[in-house]
């Protein structure tokens, strides 16, 4: 399984609880699209994680900027994972970057939005934030693999409570 999270804007802690800090614990993957803001929270992460990747977003100090790329690509169980905060791409932009990296899916943060679209090419996922949703609904993904070249995922909230599913193909 495959957790993507973003936008979690803490100073020293990573703010999962319950449903959520399970879901990270037992994840094969987790990727995180930005804004994780200090070094005490990336290191919160990393403690938690069998496997971690991560981007730096706009609020990101400057020690979590020298130790996190600001886009990267990673490919897990056959899906090709463009990474980045995407706080300078547009909808369009962030397709043409999938694109351009040859990526099945393109995790991006920013917004805080929970959000999927299928743009024909790569699908574009931005998981929302979990602790900080800035009157958006809170939220992270979880992708698991399909015995199909596929992966099938859900849109939860922290809770556990799933509010939206989508397949990306690959």
């Amino acid at each position: 399984m495959i957790v993507a999270l973003a936008d979690t804007h803490g100073t020293d802690a990573h703010r999962l609880d319950d449903h959520l800090l399970e879901a990270v614990r037992a994840a094969d993957l987790v990727v995180h699209a930005g804004d994780l803001t200090t070094e005490a929270v990336l290191d919160a992460f990393e403690t938690e994680c069998r496997e971690f990747v991560a981007v730096h977003g706009n609020n990101a100090t400057p020690t979590v900027r020298d130790r996190l790329p600001t886009e990267c690509v990673v490919e897990h169980e056959g899906v090709r994972i463009a990474l980045t905060h995407g706080d300078d791409r547009d909808e369009t932009g962030l397709s043409l970057f999938g694109r351009e990296e040859r990526a099945d899916l393109v995790i991006s943060g920013h917004s805080h939005r929970p959000r999927i679209v299928d743009t024909g090419e790569c699908t574009l996922l931005n998981p929302g934030s979990h602790a900080d949703p800035r009157w958006n609904r809170p939220g992270y993904a979880e992708l698991a693999h399909d015995a199909e070249p596929r992966f099938d995922g859900r849109l939860r909230d922290p809770d556990g409570t799933v509010f939206e599913e989508f397949r990306i193909s690959v």
